[in-house]
């Protein structure tokens, strides 16, 4: 099934799985699994109502969040399980997209998992998906970047098929760790993200915001996944203020802003798709349009940054126990970027250790590709390159990573 932009996503699952019968009581995937009829109902309105793709009910069948609802070793059945729900009431009219969304594991110092261990949980979820055959995948509702950089690794060591990345944040276009979106999209499009998104979050306009904010610095498609406006608790239930038809009031608009795929996140129902099909019958995605003025983009965990092609690179670190010191010295001084020299596996382990704490633009000067490579997985940013490699060591690793060549 070919698409063609504007591409209609699918709206909500947990609040309509809970007008059919979910009370939250156990996991949602389990419940689905109890009573796919439910989810098949949910997803054949959506496809009825215009959806092109709807993604698998996946959202929580990763291993951390089974096993602390008590279930263990199942990742593969229940990602086997669930998507051939959705292929079913897809069938052949929409695209099957896997769902992959967060852990609620944090990298030190917020928490005390390993980037590696993130990338080991989402292979194995991303290659049940690919064994079930889903069209392409989405990391959605992300909160970190190193969530958002080991999902999309873990995919990408599966499957060449198509990956969409969309984050949540609130009103001010922050992550809850503090990342700007915008620093997000520039490390998700430098790693190969087919689409860059937002969900969840707000309502319409105050997605639409933000979604203007990110179009300077998006080479990919845009996507727009909003909630039916902010939660009210009303007779004791959670109601949702935006109605379909101001839902898609503003769906030209996002398709002005660069958006090619549209949805709805909590809240939202059937009748919000079939209002966004209505609004955006004619009406074409502008082509992104990045202006960077010459300029390299690159980022921080934190923020995104526009560099000029000729910055003179500092004198690099060392990576030994003084790294530290010298990194907030030098951002202390409001230094323009820093550069870190990285010539062993050994200076890589160090430079992982404090790599949270880079607040600006970062140059990595290395000649030994195991350790640059080594670098730039721990990095949770963009960076810039800087040594003697040839371009078959750096072309791939600009490819994988993101690096600024």
């Amino acid at each position: 099934m070919e698409l063609y932009f504007p591409v209609l996503l699918d709206g909500a699952t947990g609040t309509e799985l809970q007008k059919r019968g979910f009370t939250g009581g156990e996991t949602a995937e389990a419940w689905v699994l109890e009573h796919p009829e439910a989810m098949l109902d949910v997803q054949r309105r959506y496809v009825e109502a215009g959806s092109r793709v709807i993604y698998t009910p996946t959202f929580g069948a990763n291993r951390v969040k089974l096993e602390a609802a008590g279930i263990f070793n199942r990742v593969r059945e229940f990602n086997l399980r669930l998507a051939a729900i959705a292929k079913e009431a897809a069938g052949d009219k929409a695209l099957v997209a896997g769902d992959i969304a967060p852990t609620g594991l944090f990298l030190a110092p917020l928490g005390t998992a390993s980037f590696e261990e993130l990338f080991e949980i989402y292979a194995e979820q991303a290659a049940a998906l690919e064994e079930a055959g889903v069209d392409l995948f989405v990391i959605e509702t992300m909160m970190t970047l190193p969530e958002a950089r080991a999902a999309l690794l873990a995919v990408r060591s599966v499957s060449k098929k198509p990956a969409i990345v969309s984050f949540t944040c609130d009103e001010n276009g922050r992550t809850l760790t503090g990342t700007d979106v915008a620093a997000a999209l520039v490390v998700m499009q430098g790693m190969g993200a087919d689409a860059f998104g937002l969900n969840c979050s707000v309502g319409p306009r105050d997605i639409l915001a933000q979604i203007e904010r990110l179009r300077p610095w998006a080479e990919i498609p845009l996507l727009a996944k909003p909630n039916a406006g902010l939660p009210q608790m009303v007779g004791g239930k959670t109601v949702y203020d935006c109605p379909p038809e101001e839902f898609a009031a503003c769906a030209g608009e996002f398709a002005a802003a660069g958006v090619a795929y549209f949805g709805g996140c909590c809240g939202t129902d059937e009748g919000h798709i079939a209002a966004l099909k209505s609004a955006l019958d004619g009406v074409k995605t502008a082509a992104p349009a990045p202006n960077y003025g010459g300029k390299m983009p690159c980022a921080s965990e934190k923020e995104a940054y526009l560099l000029e092609s000729d910055i003179e690179l500092p004198e690099p670190f060392a990576c030994d126990g003084e790294l530290a010191d010298n990194n907030e010295d030098a951002q202390d001084e409001d230094a323009a970027m820093i550069a870190v020299r990285i010539d062993t596996l050994a200076d890589a382990e160090v430079f992982a250790d404090c790599q949270y704490a880079i607040k600006c633009p970062l140059a990595v000067v290395s000649d030994d590709a195991a350790a640059l490579e080594a670098a730039l997985r721990a990095y949770q940013g963009r960076a810039l390159y800087s040594g003697s490699l040839g371009d078959d060591v750096l072309v791939p690793m600009a490819e994988k990573y993101g690096l600024v060549l």
